[in-house]
């Protein structure tokens, strides 16, 4: 993880990860259009890398809560499908 700022505050876990790469971003978005002329620009591929990067993250820290909650050591498909839902719901 990067270093902690002076303010002693560490950035939120989206902030210490690289984003999705743009072109991983284009091919799922290009997997799901009907046509295939369609095209994405730059800008909506940056905002998307973020959407995803910061879902994913989201994710993940609800899932290491559900986890804890349930005292189990690691985090598995059982505990990302409890909060998936309401994930969902706030994206």
């Amino acid at each position: 993880m990067g270093a902690v700022p002076p303010s002693g505050r560490r950035p939120p876990p989206w902030e210490q990860l690289a984003s999705l790469s743009q072109e991983l971003v284009s091919k799922l978005l290009h997997l799901h259009f009907r046509d295939d002329k369609t095209k994405v620009s730059g800008d909506a591929l940056q905002l998307m890398a973020e959407m995803l990067t910061i879902f994913v993250v989201e994710a993940a820290v609800r899932g290491a809560r559900q986890a804890q909650a349930e005292a189990v050591a690691q985090v598995d498909v059982d505990q990302l499908e409890k909060v998936l839902p309401q994930l969902l719901l706030d994206f």
